[in-house]
């Protein structure tokens, strides 16, 4: 069977922040967000993910957050929405109301909590797979879920046609070989890991859904830019540039450090949702001091 069309995912995709007023989504911030990154080279927007806060959001939040994408967006860049659950039910209705809106893709986190063995991972999203047309990116973070997308079950859904690609969160870089041995050549696989963007890349990867994008969007796009045409010096001096932001990002869970970067931007408020915090003086400081370094705001 043929694989549909993933040609369209390349390079720096946002992993967005959502930005809250209060306890609120402020949607014109978020309107305004979306706008800066097209302006800057964003290659594509990825609502509803791990940095959007997604499990705090209600259903109706969720679609407000798509439709001001798609809006924004206007069919220049692709819009991947996270749809993923720990319950296969739920992420198939969410995974359709994301079609429906129009979404290009749709990225299902592997469930977390329930702990299903390999098979259960398979018929997951073989199930979601099936009540969908939309192309679809497995989302494997095991530190997150407890749950690892073995190679073997990786290779074993990229026999469904609309299973697309990967985003791999492991920071396993060997995993990058073996799953295009497992999957073949054209099926994608997306950095999760903003500290192995560069050499994801140079062991077969296509580009990176990322955090540090969110408060450095020129930078990520155009280290994906560099290394995708194989420019590796450039590449690699943009790497180094971004390398420390990557670090302090995630001194404390994220989204915390990079809303709080946002927040110096002025691009978006600091505020998280429980049992989210906003980060703590040391962490502050560390990122004011990675964004001054990188000349994202004056030291």
């Amino acid at each position: 069977m043929t694989r549909l069309d993933s040609s369209f995912i390349r390079g720096s995709f946002c992993a967005l922040a959502t930005p809250f007023e209060g306890n609120a989504v402020d949607a014109a911030t978020y309107a305004a967000f979306v706008r800066w990154h097209i302006e800057q080279g964003t290659n594509g927007l990825v609502p509803c993910g791990t940095t959007g806060e997604s499990p705090t959001l209600s259903l109706e939040e969720q679609d407000l957050l798509i439709e001001i994408c798609l809006k924004e967006a206007k069919g220049n860049i692709p819009v991947i929405a996270g749809t993923g659950s720990n319950s296969t039910a739920a992420s198939i209705a969410r995974t359709q109301r994301a079609e429906e809106l129009g979404v290009d893709a749709a990225m299902l986190v592997a469930p977390y909590y329930n702990k299903p063995t390999q098979e259960g991972l398979f018929q997951h999203y073989k199930a979601v797979a099936e009540a969908t047309d939309l192309p679809i990116i497995v989302y494997n973070v095991p530190s997150r879920t407890v749950t690892d997308v073995s190679v073997e079950t990786l290779g074993r859904l990229s026999e469904i046609p609309n299973i697309i690609g990967v985003k791999d969160a492991t920071a396993n870089l060997a995993r990058v070989r073996q799953q295009r041995e497992a999957c073949g050549d054209d099926f994608i696989q997306l950095s999760g890991e903003d500290v192995t963007a560069l050499p994801f890349n140079e062991e077969g990867g296509v580009g990176c859904i990322s955090v540090t994008a969110n408060i450095a969007p020129a930078l990520c796009a155009q280290m994906q830019a560099a290394s995708l045409s194989g420019d590796q010096k450039a590449a690699k001096a943009l790497e180094e540039k971004l390398m420390p932001l990557h670090e302090v990002l995630f001194l404390e869970t994220s989204p915390g450090p990079v809303k709080y970067g946002l927040s110096l931007l002025g691009k978006c408020p600091e505020d998280v949702r429980l049992p989210l915090v906003t980060p703590t003086d040391a962490t502050r400081t560390r990122v004011r001091e990675a964004m001054a370094a990188a000349g994202l705001i004056e030291g």
